[in-house]
C-alpha cells in the first residue's frame, strides 16, 4: 500500500534516443492492449455472477506495492483468503502488518460485492478470513460501483476542502471493531503529520533494502505489468512507460532523496486531508481489521468523487510511530495507517494477477 514515484522527463528522453518507434513498441508492449486487458479486470459486475468473476472484483482491493499477497479458496457456502507468504516485503513491512491490512481490504471487497449480486453472508471484521454466505437475492449496495472504479492516485490533488456531510461519511465509513480512525483536517496538524512522512521518507531512501525490495516491485512497461499482474505500474505514478530494462537503469539514476522529498511535500500541501487509522491490539486479527475499515473508507471516498493514497512512512518506521500516535491522541498505540484524500485526476490502472482461477 505503500507506492513510490520514481521517473522523470529526462529519464524518458534518455529512453527514446535508445531505440525507434517499433522496437520502442516491442519493448513495452501495447497501450492499447493494455486498455483491453484493465477493461476486462475492472468490468462491473452482473447479478449472481460465475466465481471467477466475484474473485476478479475482490482483487481489486488495496496492498501495499500491489504485491495481492493472498490466495482465494472457494467453496459451496464459504470463500476463505489465506496469506500469501511467498509475497510478503520484508523490508518495508519485517511483521507483515501490511500484508494482514492488506488481507482485509480483500476481505472487505469481497463481503460487498458477493452480498450485493446475490450471495448474501457476513465475515467477521475482526480477524476471520472466510466469509460464508447462501445463494439468494442482491442486496444492492452503493459501494459495488466504486470497486473498480478506486485506486490509489498518486499524483498531485487540487487542495479543495472535503463538505462537512462528506467528512462525516467518510468517518462513518472508516470506523470498525477494534479499529479507530481519525480525520485531520487542520493545515497545521497536516504540516506535522507531513513533517513525520517526509523525515520517514528520507529514512527509507537510505536503506538499501528498502531499495532493492521498490525496485523488484516495480513494472515499468505495460508489457511488464500485464506479464506478472503486479506490481507498481509506473504510469499508475504518473510516470512514463519505458521498457523495462531501460526503466530500472533510469530508476538507478533519477531516483534520488531530494527528488522524492520535494514531490511527497507537493502530494501532502496539495490534499485535503489525512486519515490515520489505528487498531485497538496489535495482532494479526486487528490488523486484518484496519483492512476493512480502510477499504470501507477507500470506496466511501472514491463514491464521493474523492481520491486517495497512503503515506505510511510514518507507520513503517518504527521510531517514529510514538510521535504520530502522541500528534493524533492515541500515545501508546501503534499507527497502522495514514492515507491522504482530496480532488484529483485519475491515473493509468495498476494491474491484478489471475490469483482467481
Amino acid at each position: 500500500m505503500n507506492r513510490r514515484h520514481l521517473l522523470t522527463g529526462a529519464a524518458a528522453a534518455l529512453a527514446l534516443g535508445a531505440a525507434g518507434a517499433a522496437g520502442w513498441r516491442a519493448a513495452t508492449g501495447s497501450k492499447a492492449r493494455y486498455a483491453r486487458y484493465i477493461a476486462r479486470l475492472r468490468a462491473p459486475l452482473a447479478d449472481n455472477p460465475p466465481m471467477a468473476d466475484l474473485l476478479r472484483t475482490a482483487s481489486l482491493a488495496a496492498s501495499g506495492h500491489n504485491t495481492q499477497p493472498w490466495r482465494f479458496e472457494a467453496a459451496p457456502g464459504a470463500i476463505t483468503l489465506h496469506p500469501d507468504l511467498t509475497r510478503a516485503t520484508p523490508a518495508v513491512d519485517p511483521d507483515d502488518h501490511h500484508l494482514w491490512v492488506s488481507l482485509g481490504c480483500a476481505m472487505e471487497t469481497l463481503a460487498i460485492a458477493a452480498s450485493a449480486t446475490g450471495r448474501p453472508g457476513e465475515a467477521d471484521p475482526l480477524g476471520a478470513l472466510t466469509y460464508r454466505y447462501s445463494e439468494g437475492q442482491p442486496r444492492p449496495d452503493p459501494l459495488l460501483a466504486a470497486i473498480p472504479a478506486r485506486q490509489s492516485t498518486r499524483a498531485e490533488y487540487d487542495g479543495r476542502p472535503v463538505p462537512a456531510p462528506d467528512l462525516a461519511r467518510l468517518a462513518e465509513a472508516g470506523h470498525g471493531p477494534g479499529v479507530r480512525l481519525i480525520l485531520i483536517t487542520d493545515r497545521a496538524a497536516m504540516t506535522r503529520i507531513g513533517e513525520l512522512i517526509l523525515a520517514g521518507n528520507t529514512a527509507q531512501m537510505a536503506d538499501p533494502a528498502f531499495i532493492a525490495e521498490l525496485k523488484h516491485w516495480l513494472r515499468f512497461s505495460p508489457r511488464a505489468a500485464m506479464e506478472t499482474g503486479d506490481g507498481l505500474y509506473a504510469a499508475s505514478s504518473g510516470n512514463p512507460v519505458l521498457p523495462d530494462a531501460l526503466g530500472r537503469l533510469a530508476f538507478d539514476r533519477v531516483f534520488t532523496a531530494a527528488a522524492e522529498t520535494d514531490r511527497y511535500a507537493r502530494h501532502i500541501a496539495s490534499s485535503a486531508g489525512f486519515a490515520v487509522f489505528v487498531a485497538e491490539r496489535e495482532d494479526t486479527a486487528h490488523w486484518v481489521a484496519v483492512g476493512h475499515a480502510c477499504q470501507r473508507f477507500a470506496l466511501t471516498a472514491t463514491a464521493l468523487g474523492l481520491k486517495h493514497a497512503f503515506l505510511n512512512q510514518p507507520v513503517e518506521v518504527p521510531a517514529l510511530r510514538p510521535e504520530l500516535a502522541a500528534l493524533i491522541g492515541e500515545p501508546g498505540l501503534r499507527p497502522d495507517l495514514v492515507m491522504r484524500f482530496g480532488y484529483g485526476r485519475a491515473l493509468p490502472w495498476s494491474p491484478r494477477r489471475g490469483a482467481w482461477a
